[in-house]
């Protein structure tokens, strides 16, 4: 009896310990990514089909200029996953504001396109576009910013570990460069040139205060510095994700054609 006690005490041990071995393994983080298009494939595989449709959030925009004057306004903006932005400024009875998509911009003036170019938002492939679509598009839409995904180092932002792709150095703050939260896999930080006009113009872009929302990430404060200052400081209010928005509404042309989701 005391036998068969024994053994089954063993038993169980053997089983408890090969658990307890298969569990530590299982929360071994994954190895560092071998370029950019791994860690890009990476971010896409762990949320593709989970990331939200839609999120909208009122924006607090703070404008440092470079005479000293501060500006603050307010924009509505609504995202469509994988690759249009709206934003609305100011009062929504004037018709005022923007649409993006990754490679073009749509500028509204009372309800009206007034002018369009050829400039994209380098966000969208970011904060949607990887999560959502087939991992050449993102790497077409990421191409103009010219990140080097051969260069890829491991580092720490805000307390978090991080992957930087782009840069071998912490000491390089002028090549283009995105950084990942390896555990989120969300972009916290970019270097990147908005201006290709001016080469040397590198805007460090930091997203911060990320909140889950809809099966995905949304950061809800962020700093745009240029030249170690802040110049652009926005902070996200009453998101909401999954917002059920007709595609019109992501139509420059058809600005005032579908109901605002803050009316």
């Amino acid at each position: 009896m005391f036998g068969k006690v024994v053994l089954g005490l063993s038993c169980v041990a053997v089983i408890a310990g090969a658990a307890c071995t298969k569990q530590r393994l299982e929360t071994v983080p994954p190895p560092p990514p071998r370029d950019g298009l791994a860690l890009l494939n990476r971010m896409r595989d762990a949320y593709l089909g989970k990331w939200f449709r839609t999120v909208t959030f009122t924006q607090l925009t703070t404008m440092h200029r470079p005479t000293g004057v501060t500006d603050t306004s307010t924009w509505y903006e609504a995202l469509l996953t994988p690759d249009r932005l709206r934003i609305d400024f100011g009062d929504l009875k004037d018709g005022n504001g923007v649409i993006y998509t990754a490679d073009s911009l749509y500028v509204v003036r009372g309800g009206s396109v007034t002018r369009t170019a050829a400039s994209g938002n380098p966000f969208l492939p970011f904060v949607a576009g990887v999560y959502a679509q087939p991992i050449d598009t993102t790497l077409k839409q990421i191409r103009p910013y010219n990140f080097e995904l051969a260069r890829v180092r491991s580092d720490t932002w805000e307390t978090r570990p991080v992957y930087v792709v782009g840069s071998l150095a912490a000491t390089d703050t002028t090549s283009p460069q995105f950084w990942v939260d390896t555990e989120r896999l969300v972009v916290v930080r970019m270097l990147v040139n908005l201006n290709p006009a001016q080469p040397a113009d590198v805007a460090d872009i930091r997203l911060m205060d990320y909140r889950p929302v809809s099966g995905g990430w949304l950061a809800v404060k962020v700093d745009i510095m240029q030249g170690g200052k802040v110049v652009q400081s926005e902070v996200y209010s009453d998101w909401r994700g999954n917002v059920d928005l007709p595609r019109d509404f992501f139509v420059a042309e058809k600005w005032s054609a579908v109901p605002h989701w803050h009316r």
